[in-house]
């Protein structure tokens, strides 16, 4: 060995060489090659078209009945308008999957010490977040656009036995079906802060659904003013289904409103993730 080479100093580790497309083709690796990613995509799917199917089916036939016993179904609440709905009407239950999928992406890297390979290829740490946020939102967008128009198309067979099969022309409806995608995005992305930010699988999926599913429940059941105005409306799930609805109640928050206040919730908790990520050990 020459002097040169034994006097020539180490070469340190940069993150200048590392661009974010490598770092979003590493993550889209990642995310593609895991058998569990596949399984919980397909769940969704599955999931989504079967409850929205099941509710178009549980609405014609109510809606057949009443009609045959000579009622208005519009009198017992059951206004056939309302089977429009059920394209996105399995987006309640879907959105828990994907929003399970957003944690693990991260979460489990944490657990099983993964994470401190990515960290070591992007040293910068956050476009390894952003490049998995990217990743999961674009798969989530499309998942919920995919099972929103399957949904649609599986529930007409169902709803022809009864009359009551409608077209895409039906007003708001496309856009609402395009919008599912954007529920299903901004959910992803909150499950991916939340596993970013507990750094465990468990607790974040707790959380998440604590926040989809419990707290609007817990809402609904509280009788004051200040809770039905002030905070209900407000609440990520009765904030996205305002996104995909296809009527908005006067008092209701707005299609842009609801959006806004859901891309809310996922902005302030990735900023947090990001602001944790970039100053925690991992």
């Amino acid at each position: 060995m020459s002097t040169a080479t034994m006097n020539r100093p180490a070469a340190r580790v940069s993150g200048k060489g590392v661009s974010f497309a490598r770092a979003l083709h590493s993550e889209w690796i990642k995310f593609t090659t895991l058998r569990s990613t596949w399984i919980l995509l397909a769940t969704t799917i599955a999931v989504s078209i079967g409850i929205g199917v099941l509710g178009a089916w549980g609405m014609g036939s109510g809606i057949e009945q009443l009609r045959a016993d000579g009622q208005d179904p519009a009198s017992v609440g059951l206004d056939p308008s309302m089977i429009h709905m059920m394209a996105t009407g399995g987006l309640d239950f879907g959105q828990l999957i994907i929003g399970a999928l957003g944690v693990l992406l991260i979460a489990s890297e944490y657990s099983t010490g993964m994470i401190r390979s990515t960290m070591t290829a992007v040293p910068r740490r956050i476009p390894a977040l952003a490049a998995k946020a990217v990743v999961v939102a674009v798969v989530a967008a499309i998942v919920g656009v995919v099972s929103s128009f399957a949904t649609y198309f599986a529930s007409q067979p169902v709803l022809s036995q009864y009359g009551l099969e409608y077209g895409l022309d039906v007003e708001n409806l496309v856009q609402s079906i395009l919008l599912s995608g954007v529920y299903l995005a901004l959910v992803a992305l909150m499950g991916l802060a939340l596993g970013s930010l507990l750094r465990n699988s468990a607790g974040g999926i707790v959380t998440l659904v604590a926040l989809l599913l419990v707290l609007p429940i817990v809402a609904s059941m509280l009788q004051f003013d200040w809770v039905k105005d002030g905070v209900e409306p407000f609440l990520p799930s009765n904030a996205g289904r305002q996104l995909v609805a296809l009527q908005i109640p006067e008092d209701a928050l707005t299609q842009l409103q609801g959006g806004l206040v859901m891309a809310a919730w996922a902005a302030v908790l990735l900023a947090a993730a990001a602001v944790t990520t970039k100053t925690r050990d991992v």
